[in-house]
């Protein structure tokens, strides 16, 4: 899998791609709500998963039933190309929110 920092066009083009996410020029971050604290930790659970599949993974934070995701290539220095397929692959999860 091919790891690449992210350019100014790449970056134009990621809130298309992205559109659930709050994008800067080093990360991405988007925040869940579920029915209750279960749920939020069973996808937390699944994005684990996916993470560790992937090698790749993000920073998370669990309140009750609020998860809060953000990616980032730390060894880059700024958003990659991997930040974005995790991103992609965690909104593929499609979770039932409250």
């Amino acid at each position: 899998m091919n790891n690449y920092l992210l350019n100014s066009e790449d970056l134009k083009l990621l809130s298309n791609k992205l559109a659930e996410w709050e994008i800067t020029k080093t990360r991405i971050r988007r925040v869940w709500q579920f029915k209750n604290f279960i749920e939020a930790f069973g996808f937390i659970a699944k994005v684990a998963m996916i993470s560790e599949a992937m090698n790749h993974h993000p920073e998370l934070s669990n309140i009750y039933r609020t998860v809060t995701i953000e990616l980032t290539t730390h060894d880059l220095g700024g958003l990659s190309s991997l930040d974005v397929q995790l991103a992609q692959a965690i909104d593929s999860l499609q979770p039932e929110l409250n």
